[in-house]
C-alpha cells in the first residue's frame, strides 16, 4: 500500500452532501480530499424540478458537475476510488483511510457521505448503525457521530433524498468541523466593501470585503460560465437504476 500526503479532512463519496461539505472545510483552509466511487444516485435523475434557485430546473449531472467544479475551485482535491476501510490510526491521532487501489489516507476528521454503504467503518468502534433495510449511521442533527472526529453527511445521516436537504446538510457538516476543530469562523459571506470594516467592525474570520471592481469581475466570470454550461445540452446520457440496465 502506498501511503499519500496526511489530510485534515476526508470525504468519503462524491455525491451532493459530500461535495458541499469539502467546499466549506476546503474554503477555510482544510486539507480535503473526496474520495469518489462514481455512482451518486443523482447520475439517474431525469430532471430536477426543486433545487432553490433553478425556477426551469437544471440537469442532474450538470449540477453534480458544476458542485465538484465548485469543490475543485474551493481548494479540495478529488480522487476516483473506492473506500474499502477506515481505521484508527495506530497513534490514535486521527484516521487511516484505506482504497481499492491500495492507497492510505492519514486524516484528522472523515464525512462518511456515501448513501447506504457502511462496510467501510466496520473496524471502527463506537460507530451507531442503523437498519431500516438500508444502512445508516446514526449522528446529531450537525452529523457527529459516536467515534471523535467521524461525522456522516446526507443520505447515510437519515436525511431525505432532496438534493436541497443533502446539500444543506453537507454544508452544515463541513461547518460543523470548522467548529469542533476551534477554528475563527462567523460566516462565509463575501460583502461589499466596508461592509464591516466602515462600521468600526474587524473583518469577521470566513468573511471577504470586495470593492465594486472586483465585484464586477466576478459577476462577469459567473455569468460567463453560465452561459458556457448551460449554452448545449448536458453531455452525459441518462443513468438508470442498475436492475433496469441491459446485459
Amino acid at each position: 500500500m502506498s501511503t499519500q500526503t496526511p489530510q485534515d479532512v476526508v470525504v468519503v463519496g462524491g455525491g451532493v452532501a459530500g461535495l458541499s461539505a469539502a467546499v466549506f472545510t476546503a474554503r477555510h483552509g482544510f486539507d480535503t480530499l473526496v474520495l469518489d466511487a462514481g455512482a451518486s444516485i443523482l447520475r439517474r435523475n431525469a430532471h430536477l424540478e426543486n433545487v432553490p434557485g433553478f425556477p426551469a430546473g437544471v440537469n442532474g449531472r450538470q449540477f453534480l458537475d458544476l458542485l465538484g467544479e465548485q469543490a475543485d475551485e474551493a481548494g479540495a482535491t478529488r480522487h476516483e476510488a473506492v473506500v474499502t476501510r477506515v481505521q484508527r490510526a495506530d497513534d490514535g491521532d486521527g484516521f487511516v483511510v484505506e482504497t481499492d487501489g491500495d492507497d492510505r489516507y492519514h486524516t484528522r476528521h472523515v464525512v462518511a457521505a456515501t448513501k447506504n454503504e457502511t462496510s467501510y467503518l466496520a473496524d471502527l468502534d463506537g460507530v451507531g448503525l442503523i437498519d431500516r433495510g438500508k444502512a445508516f449511521v446514526d449522528t446529531d442533527e450537525r452529523g457527529r457521530t459516536g467515534v471523535d472526529g467521524l461525522y456522516a453527511a446526507g443520505r447515510l445521516a437519515e436525511k431525505p433524498h432532496q438534493v436541497a436537504v443533502c446539500a444543506g446538510h453537507g454544508a452544515e457538516v463541513g461547518v460543523a468541523i470548522l467548529e469542533d476543530d476551534d477554528q475563527p469562523f462567523y460566516h462565509d459571506w463575501v460583502t461589499p466593501e466596508g461592509y464591516f470594516t466602515d462600521r468600526g467592525r474587524d473583518l469577521p474570520p470566513g468573511c471577504e470585503e470586495i470593492d465594486t471592481e472586483e465585484r464586477q469581475r466576478r459577476e462577469q466570470q459567473s455569468l460567463a460560465r453560465m452561459r458556457e454550461r448551460f449554452a448545449e445540452p448536458h453531455p452525459a446520457e441518462q443513468v438508470t437504476h442498475p436492475s433496469l440496465e441491459e446485459d
